[in-house]
């Protein structure tokens, strides 16, 4: 039996050291270049991972599916530049995998945000499906939220992923303002309902009763409320550039 871990990378110099080190038991890596500019390359090659160049754009179910054609591994373990493999996981998959009927497995993480573990907020066990038997996976689809069509039954390991997400707020701003494009896109493609006054509130309304009141946001302190209030935000962009494409259709 082999694993392969596959990292997806965008100019990830300051994290790609410690994640290929977490997964250096795996008998291959593959780490996809989606646009690097710094130093990720370098740092992965003298880490004898293996790099792919991805030449188009592209989002991130199309560099999932682009890396499973580059291995021959019976296993793949995704895992991103800004996580790391704990060793009571790689004992758990080392363990399980020989000799499990299931095809794919979904991991918990426990997500660093600010600096701090947050342990509420929607943060835990926030199970991600990384670990797919090569032979029954057929691919990842979603431009926005990939998720990972496979045949066969789904497991849940006990061990988590360590997820550090360092980034600052106006990072943060950067990336929404980059992926509410493409939820908006994909909300006017599938034709949701013209936006008015009453639907601008009523999704504020409902994300923050999600995550201040369902996810208990307050619990994880100050910048638990300063995260929740940022997802509300969040949600209010991507509905208000919808609104923009459907004024001017």
């Amino acid at each position: 039996m082999k694993i392969c871990s596959i990292i997806i990378t965008k100019n990830e110099e300051k994290m790609i050291q410690d994640c290929i080190k977490s997964v250096s038991w795996c008998d291959e890596i593959i780490v996809i270049d989606t646009g690097n500019t710094d130093k990720t390359n370098q740092i992965a090659k003298k880490l004898k991972a293996q790099i792919y160049k991805y030449k188009e754009n592209g989002s991130y179910d199309e560099w999932r599916n682009f890396a499973a054609k580059k291995t021959n591994c019976d296993w793949i373990f995704y895992i991103d530049a800004d996580e790391r493999c704990t060793p009571e996981l790689k004992s758990e998959l080392l363990d399980k995998l020989p000799d499990t009927n299931l095809n794919a497995f979904a991991v918990p993480r426990r997500n660093f945000i600010f600096g701090k573990e947050f342990k509420h907020s929607g943060q835990y066990p926030d199970y991600q499906k990384r670990v797919l038997r090569k032979k029954t996976f057929k691919k990842w689809v979603g431009k926005v939220h990939e998720e990972p069509e496979f045949e066969g039954e789904l497991g849940h390991l006990e061990n988590p992923l360590l997820h550090y997400k360092n980034m600052t707020l106006s990072q943060m701003v950067e990336k929404t303002n980059s992926w509410s494009e493409i939820e908006a896109r994909l909300m006017f493609e599938a034709h949701h309902p013209k936006m008015n006054i009453p639907r601008f509130f009523s999704a504020i309304a409902r994300e923050l009763w999600k995550r201040m009141f369902l996810e208990l946001a307050f619990l994880d302190g100050t910048k638990g409320i300063i995260y929740a209030i940022y997802q509300v935000f969040s949600k209010f962009t991507s509905y208000a550039k919808l609104y923009e494409l459907q004024i001017k259709k």
